[in-house]
């Protein structure tokens, strides 16, 4: 991925963040240590529960898409981290061996009032099964402005 800066995150532009695929073995794995449930732990029991089988919990498909979002989507050189997510969604259960795809909206940028060397960035991130969304959410992270150099104003 190339650097990116908050002057970077353009309202209304869509990004192309990866795809992942997701194993039973995976699924089971988190599930055992994270969300023991037995629809995401026992695929005997989940055949004949309300998902009618085994599906991988919404906080292993929230992991996943945090590391395409990371990995693709915020830069090294510029992420502050984030004050927090809003919104998360698991509209349709995610099965072992789908292909998931991360599309990320820029939705809003701002700078910083109080802080002129960043800026607010909400994206609106989509985890898809083929067309469906299988998990939503609202993330705002803080982002470096890109700093002055040879030939550029000054970020304040």
């Amino acid at each position: 991925m190339t650097d990116r800066y908050f002057e970077d995150y353009v309202p209304g532009v869509t990004h192309d963040c990866g795809s992942v695929e997701v194993s039973e073995a995976e699924i089971l794995e988190f599930a055992r240590r994270y969300d023991p449930q037995d629809f995401h732990v026992d695929a005997a029991a989940a055949a004949d529960g309300p998902f009618g089988g085994l599906i991988a919990s919404g906080w292993h498909t929230a992991s996943l898409m945090m590391r395409l979002y990371a990995e693709h989507y915020l830069s090294a050189v510029s992420s502050l981290g984030s004050p927090g997510v809003d919104e998360l969604r698991w509209p349709r259960p995610v099965r072992p061996g789908v292909v998931l795809r991360l599309r990320a909206t820029v939705a809003e940028a701002r700078l910083s009032r109080s802080k002129p060397d960043r800026g607010l960035v909400r994206t609106r991130v989509e985890f898809l099964d083929g067309d469906d969304v299988v998990f939503s959410a609202s993330v705002l992270n803080l982002i470096r402005v890109r700093p002055a150099g040879p030939g550029r104003e000054s970020a304040g």
